[in-house]
Protein backbone atom coordinates (compact mmCIF):
# COMPACT_ATOMS: atom_id res chain seq x y z
CA UNK A 1 0.00 0.00 0.00
CA UNK A 2 1.28 3.35 -1.12
CA UNK A 3 2.76 5.71 1.92
CA UNK A 4 0.99 9.26 2.67
CA UNK A 5 4.00 11.70 3.30
CA UNK A 6 4.69 15.16 3.58
CA UNK A 7 7.68 16.53 1.38
CA UNK A 8 9.44 19.74 0.75
CA UNK A 9 8.77 20.19 -3.37
CA UNK A 10 11.23 22.27 -5.24
CA UNK A 11 8.92 23.00 -8.32
CA UNK A 12 10.80 25.28 -10.63
CA UNK A 13 14.58 26.14 -10.42
CA UNK A 14 15.63 28.45 -8.02
CA UNK A 15 12.33 28.78 -6.15
CA UNK A 16 11.85 28.05 -2.34
CA UNK A 17 10.46 24.69 -1.07
CA UNK A 18 6.90 23.87 -0.27
CA UNK A 19 5.98 21.40 2.13
CA UNK A 20 2.94 19.30 0.77
CA UNK A 21 1.73 16.09 0.92
CA UNK A 22 2.88 13.51 -1.25
CA UNK A 23 2.41 9.44 -1.77
CA UNK A 24 5.51 7.45 -2.08
CA UNK A 25 4.95 4.27 -4.21
CA UNK A 26 5.17 0.76 -2.35
CA UNK A 27 8.53 -0.63 -2.01
CA UNK A 28 9.78 -2.67 -4.66
CA UNK A 29 12.44 -5.20 -5.18
CA UNK A 30 15.72 -4.09 -3.44
CA UNK A 31 14.11 -1.13 -2.18
CA UNK A 32 12.63 -0.08 1.42
CA UNK A 33 10.89 2.86 3.03
CA UNK A 34 12.67 4.72 5.44
CA UNK A 35 10.85 6.88 8.26
CA UNK A 36 12.91 10.05 8.24
CA UNK A 37 14.09 11.48 11.52
CA UNK A 38 16.79 14.14 10.39
CA UNK A 39 18.13 15.37 7.29
CA UNK A 40 21.26 17.40 6.64
CA UNK A 41 21.45 20.16 4.64
CA UNK A 42 24.01 20.18 1.71
CA UNK A 43 25.72 22.44 -0.49
CA UNK A 44 25.30 20.36 -3.22
CA UNK A 45 21.41 20.54 -2.63
CA UNK A 46 21.87 24.37 -3.40
CA UNK A 47 23.56 23.69 -6.92
CA UNK A 48 20.51 20.76 -7.88
CA UNK A 49 17.46 23.81 -6.80
CA UNK A 50 19.23 26.71 -8.58
CA UNK A 51 19.02 24.27 -11.93
CA UNK A 52 23.32 23.54 -12.27
CA UNK A 53 22.84 19.59 -13.02
CA UNK A 54 20.37 18.13 -15.31
CA UNK A 55 17.59 16.98 -12.31
CA UNK A 56 14.26 17.54 -13.45
CA UNK A 57 11.64 19.44 -11.43
CA UNK A 58 9.38 19.52 -9.55
CA UNK A 59 11.65 17.19 -7.40
CA UNK A 60 12.23 16.49 -3.75
CA UNK A 61 15.94 17.07 -2.72
CA UNK A 62 17.56 15.73 0.28
CA UNK A 63 20.33 13.48 0.41
CA UNK A 64 22.36 13.46 3.70
CA UNK A 65 18.98 11.49 5.38
CA UNK A 66 19.13 9.16 8.81
CA UNK A 67 15.76 7.36 9.92
CA UNK A 68 14.33 4.10 10.82
CA UNK A 69 13.19 1.28 8.12
CA UNK A 70 9.19 1.10 8.25
CA UNK A 71 8.45 -1.62 5.37
CA UNK A 72 11.04 -3.45 2.62
CA UNK A 73 10.59 -5.24 -0.62
CA UNK A 74 10.55 -8.11 -1.84
CA UNK A 75 14.34 -9.40 -1.95
CA UNK A 76 15.87 -7.81 1.35
CA UNK A 77 18.06 -9.25 3.84
CA UNK A 78 20.49 -7.48 5.21
CA UNK A 79 17.55 -4.80 6.63
CA UNK A 80 14.23 -5.05 8.33
CA UNK A 81 11.44 -2.65 9.91
CA UNK A 82 12.88 -1.09 13.04
CA UNK A 83 16.69 -0.77 11.82
CA UNK A 84 18.21 2.45 12.07
CA UNK A 85 19.66 3.63 8.61
CA UNK A 86 21.79 6.09 7.58
CA UNK A 87 21.47 7.19 3.54
CA UNK A 88 24.16 7.81 1.19
CA UNK A 89 24.50 7.91 -2.52
CA UNK A 90 22.30 4.93 -4.76
CA UNK A 91 25.25 2.70 -7.40
CA UNK A 92 24.96 0.41 -9.44
CA UNK A 93 26.05 -2.52 -7.49
CA UNK A 94 27.73 -4.19 -10.57
CA UNK A 95 29.76 -1.79 -12.96
CA UNK A 96 34.09 -1.93 -12.70
CA UNK A 97 34.10 0.58 -9.65
CA UNK A 98 31.22 -1.25 -8.14
CA UNK A 99 32.73 -4.53 -8.11
CA UNK A 100 36.05 -2.69 -6.81
CA UNK A 101 34.02 -1.63 -3.61
CA UNK A 102 34.48 1.93 -5.08
CA UNK A 103 31.23 2.55 -5.55
CA UNK A 104 31.53 6.66 -5.29
CA UNK A 105 32.72 6.14 -8.82
CA UNK A 106 30.33 3.78 -10.43
CA UNK A 107 30.16 4.38 -13.92
CA UNK A 108 26.23 4.94 -13.98
CA UNK A 109 27.06 7.49 -11.17
CA UNK A 110 24.81 10.55 -12.45
CA UNK A 111 21.72 8.52 -13.38
CA UNK A 112 21.19 6.85 -10.08
CA UNK A 113 21.82 10.09 -7.91
CA UNK A 114 21.33 13.05 -10.52
CA UNK A 115 18.52 11.54 -12.60
CA UNK A 116 15.57 12.33 -10.12
CA UNK A 117 13.90 9.07 -10.78
CA UNK A 118 14.80 5.30 -11.14
CA UNK A 119 16.88 4.09 -13.74
CA UNK A 120 13.73 2.71 -15.50
CA UNK A 121 12.26 6.17 -15.79
CA UNK A 122 9.67 5.78 -12.96
CA UNK A 123 9.76 8.46 -10.11
CA UNK A 124 8.79 6.93 -6.78
CA UNK A 125 6.09 10.29 -5.48
CA UNK A 126 3.69 11.52 -6.70
CA UNK A 127 1.73 14.92 -5.59
CA UNK A 128 -1.78 14.79 -3.83
CA UNK A 129 -3.66 15.05 -7.27
CA UNK A 130 -1.50 12.39 -9.12
CA UNK A 131 0.84 14.04 -10.86
CA UNK A 132 4.43 12.98 -10.99
CA UNK A 133 7.30 14.79 -8.85
CA UNK A 134 11.02 13.35 -9.32
CA UNK A 135 12.12 11.24 -6.91
CA UNK A 136 15.50 9.65 -5.94
CA UNK A 137 17.99 12.52 -5.61
CA UNK A 138 21.10 10.12 -4.36
CA UNK A 139 18.81 7.14 -4.08
CA UNK A 140 16.76 9.32 -1.45
CA UNK A 141 15.26 12.12 -1.79
CA UNK A 142 15.69 13.06 1.98
CA UNK A 143 13.89 16.55 2.68
CA UNK A 144 10.65 14.88 3.49
CA UNK A 145 8.88 12.40 6.11
CA UNK A 146 9.42 9.38 4.36
CA UNK A 147 11.67 8.43 1.49
CA UNK A 148 12.00 5.26 -0.60
CA UNK A 149 15.28 4.18 -1.16
CA UNK A 150 17.36 0.90 -2.24
CA UNK A 151 18.99 -0.92 0.05
CA UNK A 152 22.52 -0.06 -1.31
CA UNK A 153 22.17 3.61 0.16
CA UNK A 154 20.95 2.58 3.58
CA UNK A 155 23.70 1.92 6.04
CA UNK A 156 22.65 0.50 9.26
CA UNK A 157 23.80 1.98 12.50
CA UNK A 158 23.41 1.38 16.29
CA UNK A 159 20.39 1.84 17.62
CA UNK A 160 21.87 3.87 20.96
CA UNK A 161 23.41 6.60 18.54
CA UNK A 162 22.04 9.57 18.31
CA UNK A 163 20.33 9.14 14.77
CA UNK A 164 18.61 12.44 14.04
CA UNK A 165 22.79 13.68 13.50
CA UNK A 166 24.12 11.02 11.75
CA UNK A 167 22.34 11.74 8.34
CA UNK A 168 25.20 13.97 7.37
CA UNK A 169 27.66 11.38 7.10
CA UNK A 170 26.28 10.21 3.87
CA UNK A 171 27.47 12.74 2.28
CA UNK A 172 29.23 15.87 3.53
CA UNK A 173 31.04 14.81 6.45
CA UNK A 174 31.99 10.97 4.71
CA UNK A 175 32.78 13.29 1.57
CA UNK A 176 36.10 15.45 3.43
CA UNK A 177 37.09 12.43 6.33
CA UNK A 178 37.55 10.79 2.85
CA UNK A 179 39.18 12.61 1.17
CA UNK A 180 41.86 12.28 3.76
CA UNK A 181 41.33 8.49 4.97
CA UNK A 182 40.81 6.79 1.72
CA UNK A 183 42.43 8.96 -0.97
CA UNK A 184 45.22 11.26 0.16
CA UNK A 185 46.30 8.74 2.67
CA UNK A 186 48.90 11.34 4.14
CA UNK A 187 52.02 9.66 6.09
CA UNK A 188 52.32 10.43 9.98
CA UNK A 189 53.60 13.89 9.97
CA UNK A 190 52.61 14.91 6.63
CA UNK A 191 51.56 18.67 6.18
CA UNK A 192 47.79 19.01 4.81
CA UNK A 193 46.32 22.56 3.69
CA UNK A 194 42.47 22.70 3.66
CA UNK A 195 41.28 25.35 1.97
CA UNK A 196 37.60 26.06 2.80
CA UNK A 197 35.86 25.34 5.99
CA UNK A 198 32.56 24.22 5.89
CA UNK A 199 31.31 20.82 6.56
CA UNK A 200 33.70 18.76 4.08
CA UNK A 201 36.82 21.20 4.68
CA UNK A 202 36.47 20.52 8.86
CA UNK A 203 35.63 16.54 8.14
CA UNK A 204 39.09 16.89 6.60
CA UNK A 205 40.58 18.19 9.53
CA UNK A 206 39.15 15.96 12.08
CA UNK A 207 40.44 13.37 9.69
CA UNK A 208 43.69 14.96 9.29
CA UNK A 209 43.82 14.54 12.78
CA UNK A 210 43.10 10.36 13.29
CA UNK A 211 46.02 10.37 10.20
CA UNK A 212 48.77 11.83 12.40
CA UNK A 213 49.44 14.59 9.76
CA UNK A 214 51.77 17.18 11.59
CA UNK A 215 51.39 19.99 10.24
CA UNK A 216 47.68 21.25 9.52
CA UNK A 217 46.72 24.37 7.96
CA UNK A 218 43.04 25.55 7.63
CA UNK A 219 42.22 28.02 4.59
CA UNK A 220 39.65 30.55 5.30
CA UNK A 221 37.73 34.01 5.00
CA UNK A 222 35.54 33.72 7.54
CA UNK A 223 37.89 33.94 11.45
CA UNK A 224 34.94 32.21 13.28
CA UNK A 225 35.76 29.04 10.89
CA UNK A 226 39.21 29.51 11.05
CA UNK A 227 39.11 29.52 14.69
CA UNK A 228 36.57 26.48 15.17
CA UNK A 229 39.05 24.14 12.42
CA UNK A 230 41.34 25.33 15.11
CA UNK A 231 39.63 23.70 18.15
CA UNK A 232 39.00 20.80 15.77
CA UNK A 233 42.86 19.99 15.13
CA UNK A 234 43.81 22.55 12.55
CA UNK A 235 47.49 23.77 13.91
CA UNK A 236 47.51 27.14 11.50
CA UNK A 237 45.03 29.73 10.47
CA UNK A 238 45.07 31.50 7.51
CA UNK A 239 42.88 34.25 6.28
CA UNK A 240 43.38 32.91 2.31
CA UNK A 241 43.26 37.32 1.12
CA UNK A 242 46.27 37.61 3.13
CA UNK A 243 48.46 35.60 0.77
CA UNK A 244 49.29 33.01 -1.22
CA UNK A 245 48.89 29.49 -0.51
CA UNK A 246 52.72 29.07 -1.05
CA UNK A 247 52.94 31.82 1.02
CA UNK A 248 51.29 30.31 4.03
CA UNK A 249 53.02 26.83 3.06
CA UNK A 250 56.24 29.30 4.16
CA UNK A 251 54.77 30.61 7.15
CA UNK A 252 54.11 26.77 8.48
CA UNK A 253 57.73 26.90 7.97
CA UNK A 254 57.32 24.35 4.56
CA UNK A 255 59.66 25.48 1.97
CA UNK A 256 59.22 23.30 -0.30
CA UNK A 257 55.08 23.56 0.12
CA UNK A 258 52.39 21.07 1.71
CA UNK A 259 52.23 17.55 0.85
CA UNK A 260 48.48 17.36 0.58
CA UNK A 261 46.33 20.05 -0.55
CA UNK A 262 42.18 19.47 -0.16
CA UNK A 263 39.89 22.05 -2.19
CA UNK A 264 36.34 22.31 -0.79
CA UNK A 265 35.66 25.47 -2.94
CA UNK A 266 34.61 24.16 -6.10
CA UNK A 267 36.31 27.56 -7.69
CA UNK A 268 38.63 26.53 -10.67
CA UNK A 269 40.49 29.88 -9.46
CA UNK A 270 41.33 28.91 -6.15
CA UNK A 271 42.35 25.85 -7.77
CA UNK A 272 45.35 26.89 -10.05
CA UNK A 273 46.50 29.96 -7.54
CA UNK A 274 46.88 26.59 -4.85
CA UNK A 275 48.90 24.16 -7.15
CA UNK A 276 52.21 26.35 -6.93
CA UNK A 277 51.98 25.00 -3.28
CA UNK A 278 52.54 21.18 -3.91
CA UNK A 279 55.58 19.74 -2.39
CA UNK A 280 57.16 17.31 -4.58
CA UNK A 281 55.45 14.41 -4.92
CA UNK A 282 52.37 16.47 -2.96
CA UNK A 283 49.06 15.22 -4.12
CA UNK A 284 45.91 18.09 -4.68
CA UNK A 285 42.29 16.75 -3.68
CA UNK A 286 39.29 18.33 -5.56
CA UNK A 287 36.00 17.61 -3.83
CA UNK A 288 34.35 20.76 -4.57
CA UNK A 289 31.25 21.30 -6.86
CA UNK A 290 33.00 22.92 -9.29
CA UNK A 291 31.32 25.39 -11.56
CA UNK A 292 32.39 26.83 -15.50
CA UNK A 293 36.54 27.52 -15.78
CA UNK A 294 39.49 25.81 -17.07
CA UNK A 295 42.12 24.44 -14.25
CA UNK A 296 45.09 24.59 -15.80
CA UNK A 297 48.43 22.76 -14.54
CA UNK A 298 52.01 23.39 -15.38
CA UNK A 299 52.56 20.19 -16.97
CA UNK A 300 56.29 20.24 -16.33
CA UNK A 301 55.76 21.57 -12.46
CA UNK A 302 53.58 17.99 -11.80
CA UNK A 303 55.30 15.91 -13.97
CA UNK A 304 58.94 16.82 -12.32
CA UNK A 305 58.05 16.43 -8.67
CA UNK A 306 55.97 13.51 -9.43
CA UNK A 307 52.50 16.39 -8.62
CA UNK A 308 49.52 14.67 -8.56
CA UNK A 309 46.22 16.42 -8.91
CA UNK A 310 43.24 13.73 -8.16
CA UNK A 311 39.18 14.21 -8.32
CA UNK A 312 37.07 13.08 -5.32
CA UNK A 313 33.69 12.01 -4.95
CA UNK A 314 32.15 10.83 -1.66
CA UNK A 315 35.56 10.89 -0.27
CA UNK A 316 35.82 7.47 -2.63
CA UNK A 317 33.98 5.90 0.43
CA UNK A 318 31.94 2.50 0.31
CA UNK A 319 29.75 4.21 2.88
CA UNK A 320 28.27 0.39 4.01
CA UNK A 321 31.99 0.04 5.25
CA UNK A 322 33.30 3.83 5.99
CA UNK A 323 30.33 5.24 7.63
CA UNK A 324 30.57 2.85 10.76
CA UNK A 325 34.48 3.23 10.60
CA UNK A 326 33.80 7.13 10.91
CA UNK A 327 31.23 6.28 14.09
CA UNK A 328 33.58 4.31 15.76
CA UNK A 329 35.51 7.50 15.39
CA UNK A 330 33.50 9.19 16.87
CA UNK A 331 32.61 7.21 19.86
CA UNK A 332 36.19 7.43 20.59
CA UNK A 333 36.33 11.08 20.72
CA UNK A 334 38.32 11.31 17.94
CA UNK A 335 35.89 13.06 15.10
CA UNK A 336 33.35 15.09 16.73
CA UNK A 337 31.18 16.62 14.19
CA UNK A 338 28.60 17.04 16.44
CA UNK A 339 30.34 20.56 17.23
CA UNK A 340 29.15 21.35 13.37
CA UNK A 341 25.81 21.48 13.69
CA UNK A 342 22.35 23.24 14.36
CA UNK A 343 19.15 21.91 14.63
CA UNK A 344 15.90 22.77 12.83
CA UNK A 345 12.48 22.19 12.47
CA UNK A 346 11.13 20.60 8.91
CA UNK A 347 8.72 23.31 8.64
CA UNK A 348 12.14 25.97 8.98
CA UNK A 349 13.60 24.82 5.87
CA UNK A 350 14.07 27.57 4.14
CA UNK A 351 15.57 29.24 7.22
CA UNK A 352 17.65 26.02 7.57
CA UNK A 353 19.04 26.86 3.61
CA UNK A 354 19.47 30.48 3.91
CA UNK A 355 21.52 30.03 7.29
CA UNK A 356 23.80 27.55 5.88
CA UNK A 357 24.36 29.89 2.70
CA UNK A 358 24.98 32.70 4.64
CA UNK A 359 27.93 31.09 6.50
CA UNK A 360 26.38 31.07 9.80
CA UNK A 361 25.76 27.56 10.48
CA UNK A 362 28.07 24.95 9.80
CA UNK A 363 25.95 21.88 9.23
CA UNK A 364 22.54 22.26 9.50
CA UNK A 365 20.40 19.46 9.89
CA UNK A 366 16.65 19.36 9.80
CA UNK A 367 14.52 17.59 12.63
CA UNK A 368 11.62 15.59 11.04
CA UNK A 369 8.93 14.35 13.20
Amino acid sequence: MPTPAQAAVFRQPGAPPVIEPVVLDDPREGELVVRLVGVGVCHTDMVLRDGHLPTPFPVVLGHEGAGVVERVGAGVTTLAPGDHVVLSFDSCGHCPSCDDHAPAYCHDWFAYNFGGSRTDGTTALSASDGTAIHSHVFGQSSFATHALVHARNAVKVDADLPLELLGPLGCGIQTGAGAVLNELRPRPGASVAVIGTGAVGLSAIMACGIAGAGVVAAVDINPARIALAQELGATHGFDARSGSLADHARAAGLAQGFDCVIDTTGRPDVVNAAMPALAPRGQMALVGAYGPGDIAADATFLMSGGRVIRGVVEGGADPQAFIPELLAHYRAGRFPFDRLVRFFAFEDIADAIAQGEAGHVVKPILRIG
